[in-house]
């Protein structure tokens, strides 16, 4: 078995792999409804960068590494109160991004939020983000590598680029000990 480090080092048997742990690292994936492509205008994206900056500099959570492309966003981070951060980031960055894009008249994609709008949320016109972000604990070194690993090849993947360190909007750069658009607390495991 892999040694953990002492965040890792948690008991998480019998738990659900959709519930948050207090300061533990997750792997979590937020997604914008119906994979609408939002993410390629970067004024949306620097709302993005912006409120995981505030949360970090707040200490409301801790960022280990993170991509975002141009339909959803995956994340490693941990806090004391991840679930609720991670819900106050949610709903931040969609009437954010809602208001930038009903000041710009942009009504094709205003139209699809609300065509994707789940019918019991009646507090709302519009539904940006899908529901929930899936939170995977992580319980080891080994899965911290390949989590992080995921991450960071996911523009490779997708075919936008041949390198991890040449996607703007990723973690590679930081654990690569170049500077990133944003910065995170590194893990080593």
């Amino acid at each position: 078995a892999d040694a953990l480090p002492p965040l890792f080092q948690t008991d998480i048997m019998g738990r659900s792999r959709y519930k948050f742990l207090d300061n533990q690292p997750h792997f979590l994936t937020c997604t914008i409804v119906n994979w609408l492509p939002i993410f390629t205008n970067p004024n949306r994206v620097n709302i993005i960068l912006d409120s995981l900056d505030f949360l970090q500099s707040q200490q409301r959570l801790h960022l280990h590494g993170y991509v975002i492309m141009e339909n959803h966003l995956h994340l490693i981070a941990s806090g004391d109160n991840l679930s609720k951060e991670i819900g106050c980031f949610k709903s931040y960055t969609a009437r954010s991004i809602i208001d930038g894009l009903m000041e710009n008249h942009n009504h094709t994609l205003l139209k699809q939020f609300k065509e994707h709008k789940q019918p019991y949320r009646i507090n709302q016109e519009h539904q940006l983000w899908q529901e929930g972000s899936h939170p995977q604990a992580i319980s080891s070194a080994a899965m911290f590598n390949q989590k992080l690993d995921y991450i960071h090849n996911n523009p490779v993947r997708r075919g936008y680029v041949d390198d991890p360190i040449h996607w703007r909007y990723s973690s590679c750069r930081n654990y690569l000990g170049q500077r990133g658009v944003l910065t995170v607390k590194l893990l080593e495991a």
